[in-house]
């Protein structure tokens, strides 16, 4: 880590949410002790507090935290303070009932929950920042402060509110990014429907209405309703950058969250740090895993995060939660490590007694510590410990994927040609296929530089505006290899249609034209044949047959002319049979590609294709089946490569230079052999490195 208060810690940050105000005194003791014995050297504290802290609107109780921040102190932990505001406590809320959130239809929620206030409620984040100044004041200089932890999980439970406050700040919000109501009527289309504006006090939220809202209107919702939640925790956090400088600041992630632009709110932040629950069950969790904590690395241009949550093994908050076999939590853990993390935490530290999620696994479970859980949870920290050497190292995709909130909003929006095209349901075979050849991915933002990548994927760019159009030309231009999936360049940033036919501001580069969007019929599925017009796809195996060249392209396909693109697959079914679906222009010394169907876990097989012309192989060649490989760099040229088996079979890894298992202690000269869920940690020193 480069921020200054948590480098005291020393090594890889491990530990998890600490709720001590659930507990009498005396479990405290036994439970540092016990931190200890695990080697927890970071704890959260204080995330649910606020009505311990503040017993009602005359009384403080920090006593007991500083008695718990002391405890922490004398045992060498280190603590992630919390500043206490994500569940306003009763008095406040029975003082001000305003502050309660009112969905789109009308209903007021009611306490009894958390996060159960308005975004743009004044007196709940008058409320927020005077605890948060009042706990800055008090332990700015406590020893055991490492880390200041805003809310909990913005946007988990309320990601709008549809009150008369939340009206009265979205029409400031609207004159400041519009100007005048002229401008806004232009931008909403608001010549559609009768539903021009005479003045900003006529506007109102996106309440529930007779049939379709306003597209533009809805855009510019989700937009504000980010800005709202974010403008909280810039409250929050100015307060403590006058009052604590030099102890860093962090709210934890949710993911892939569609109703946060994390772009945006990861410039507000010190650190990263994320939540993640992969299911059990699911026998492709690990893969979407790495997706996210490709996107948490990737927020802050490649710098370390933090896993700030994990379960150790069951959550309680699905239909069925099925626990964490044996292993599993090591690996999963370790994959965090290997996707840039230099820290694992977890909800939570002591398996809690009562309340809504007394079945949520812990750190340290009901039995206690002469359960299985517990015994992961030592084994884990020793591992840990000995991978001390890690922290600060980083991880270098080798392929961009293009990621815009304002497209991801825009795309999913009502009365589109098919509601099956949903952003995350495009994105993950593409992310998957590159997973499964072992290449190593960073996400970038649309103004991103994309001159560190030979390959740029743009799974969909619904929402284009010309400057990033420009930018992709450019790239392409000067040697660049870009692939563009389907409905991609339809529309402006303000939700308007491209003149001159789609896919509007690309249609040079890619050298191609939508005529008409066709969508597939759930349950059905359309034929595409790799190969174009002379019969074999580019780069097949000689002799390779039909069945090698033949995908099936689901929920989307469109009817496209190439306009200086090459064909390099065609529909081979249905009303667009013998129509192009993939092509391929050659622009400037590099290349564009577009895929006008949703190819589903076939698209591999068509971006085997980019990845050879742009010369973008795996991460370490000749990988077995079930087995994941990242490398790591130090900064004195220190490489660590992480080998994961996700598998149920044992399996052996050829390497590329000799090196030391940090896990093991033993040396590894040309492979590693990986048990059923194993993993190894190998430093190769940079001499050892070979190209």
């Amino acid at each position: 880590m480069t921020v200054d208060r948590l480098t005291r810690v020393p090594g890889l940050l491990y530990g998890g949410d600490w709720n001590p105000e659930q507990w009498p005194e005396q479990v405290w003791a036994e439970d540092v002790k016990l931190m200890a014995e695990a080697g927890v050297n970071l704890v959260t504290v204080g995330v649910f507090s606020w009505a311990r802290l503040q017993p009602d609107s005359h009384r403080r109780d920090f006593g007991w935290l500083d008695r718990l921040l002391d405890l922490l102190q004398r045992h060498g932990i280190a603590a992630d303070l919390a500043t206490a505001t994500a569940s306003p406590p009763a008095w406040l809320v029975r003082a001000h009932p305003e502050l309660l959130p009112v969905t789109a239809d009308g209903v007021r929620l009611e306490f009894g929950s958390r996060q159960h206030y308005c975004p743009s409620s004044t007196a709940y984040r008058a409320a927020a920042v005077r605890l948060t100044r009042m706990l800055a004041e008090r332990y700015r200089d406590h020893p055991a402060l490492a880390l200041w932890h805003i809310h909990n999980e913005y946007g988990d439970h309320v990601q709008e509110c549809f009150c008369p406050a939340s009206a009265a700040h979205f029409r400031r919000w609207l004159r400041e990014r519009h100007g005048t109501i002229g401008e806004l009527n232009r931008s909403w289309g608001t010549a559609c429907w009768s539903q021009g504006y005479g003045s900003f006090e006529q506007i109102e939220p996106p309440r529930t209405a007779p049939g379709p809202v306003n597209p533009t209107q809805l855009l510019d919702w989700r937009r504000f309703c980010s800005d709202a939640l974010l403008a909280l925790h810039r409250a929050e956090k100015a307060v403590l950058d006058e009052v604590s400088p030099g102890v860093p600041v962090t709210t934890n992630f949710m993911s892939m969250l569609k109703a946060l632009d994390y772009w945006e709110w990861s410039r507000h932040e010190d650190l990263v740090s994320d939540d993640a629950y992969p299911d059990p069950a699911d026998p492709r969790a690990h893969v979407n895993a790495a997706m996210t904590y490709d996107l948490m690395r990737s927020l802050k241009g490649g710098r370390p995060w933090l896993l700030m949550e994990q379960a150790p093994s069951a959550v309680s908050w699905r239909p069925v939660n099925l626990p964490k076999r044996p292993g599993l939590h090591r690996l999963w853990s370790l994959q965090a490590l290997a996707r840039g993390a230099d820290g694992i935490l977890h909800f939570q530290w002591r398996a809690s007694s009562a309340g809504a999620e007394k079945f949520h696994s812990a750190m340290l479970p009901h039995r206690g510590t002469a359960s299985r859980g517990w015994q992961e949870t030592v084994r884990l920290g020793a591992e840990l410990r000995r991978l001390g050497e890690l922290a600060g190292s980083r991880l270098h995709g080798r392929t961009a994927v293009l990621l815009d909130w304002d497209s991801w909003w825009a795309l999913e929006l009502d009365d589109h040609p098919s509601a099956r095209m949903r952003w995350l349901d495009l994105l993950r075979p593409w992310y998957a296929a590159l997973y499964e050849r072992g290449v190593t991915v960073d996400f970038v933002p649309p103004g991103a530089d994309l001159d560190d990548y030979r390959l740029v994927l743009a799974p969909n760019l619904y929402l284009l505006d010309t400057a990033t159009a420009d930018r992709l030309t450019a790239h392409v231009r000067a040697g660049g290899h870009l692939v563009c999936g389907p409905f991609s360049g339809i529309a402006d940033r303000h939700d308007h249609i491209h003149p001159g036919g789609h896919p509007g501001p690309l249609r040079e580069l890619l050298g191609v034209v939508v005529d008409e969007h066709w969508p597939i019929p759930d349950g059905t599925s359309t034929a595409v044949t790799l190969g174009g017009a002379t019969g074999a796809a580019p780069g097949a195996a000689p002799g390779a047959g039909a069945g090698d060249r033949e995908l099936r392209a689901e929920h989307w396909s469109e009817w496209i002319e190439t306009e200086g693109a090459e064909t390099l697959a065609r529909y081979a079914s249905g009303a667009l049979a013998g129509l192009p679906a993939v092509t391929r222009r050659r622009y400037g010394t590099g290349s564009a590609w577009y895929l006008s169907c949703h190819l589903g876990t076939g698209i591999g097989r068509v971006l085997d294709l980019p990845l050879a012309e742009a010369g973008v192989g795996a991460e370490l060649p000749g990988l077995p089946p079930d087995v994941e490989a990242t490398r790591r760099h130090a900064a004195d040229g220190t490489r660590y490569l992480f080998l994961l088996n996700h598998g149920p079979a044992e399996r052996r890894v050829p390497l590329d230079a000799p090196g030391t298992d940090l896990l093991t202690g033993t040396a590894v000269a040309t492979a590693a052999t990986l048990a059923p869920l194993g993993a190894a940690v190998i430093r190769i020193p940079a001499a050892e490195e070979r190209p």
